[in-house]
């Protein structure tokens, strides 16, 4: 069980959390085999197990850990919601993942941004917030399992590791 004393995360044996020191190789390869067990109860028509699993995915800290990642690490990372929060330091990215609870948790409006495209036109653009996005990854490593598994097997566009290149 993971403490939070002094507003920073701390493992089981009580070091302190280092945002630049983690395993990251670790923390996927734990998030894929939570995956791996939510596609293979969905597959098997456990629905209640796969619930249960997801239950469990979005608890986890690995999984956390890796939204988080996601979500720093984007194209976007740069550009705040509307609450003008960017987390840069490795301390704001720790405190982050202690955020990302389900108890309390108000998805905040969107930051509304007008692009100019070619023709001269405005092409609106929402931007989340960044804890929204990380929550956002967050409950996608839970369902991407089940869309995968329970999808068409001939749909190759705006999929994972798919692309329309595929089809062909």
């Amino acid at each position: 069980m993971r403490s939070f004393l002094n507003e920073n995360i701390h493992a089981s044996s009580r070091r302190k959390l280092n945002w630049n020191s983690i395993n990251w190789k670790k923390v996927r390869k734990k998030v894929k085999e939570l995956q791996i067990r939510i596609a293979k109860a969905v597959r098997e028509g456990r629905y209640r197990k796969a619930q249960s699993l997801q239950w469990l995915l979005t608890h986890s800290f690995y999984a956390k850990l890796l939204a988080v990642k996601r979500a720093v690490t984007n194209k976007g990372k740069r550009t705040p919601g509307i609450d003008g929060e960017i987390w840069k330091t490795a301390k704001q990215k720790i405190e982050a993942i202690a955020r990302l609870r389900r108890r309390n948790y108000r998805p905040q409006p969107l930051r509304r941004v007008y692009i100019r495209k070619k023709n001269g036109k405005l092409r609106p653009l929402g931007l989340p917030t960044m804890i929204d996005r990380a929550m956002q990854a967050l409950y996608l490593f839970a369902l991407a399992p089940v869309a995968e598994t329970t999808g068409d097997l001939n749909s190759y566009g705006f999929r994972e590791y798919r692309s329309c290149a595929d089809a062909i």
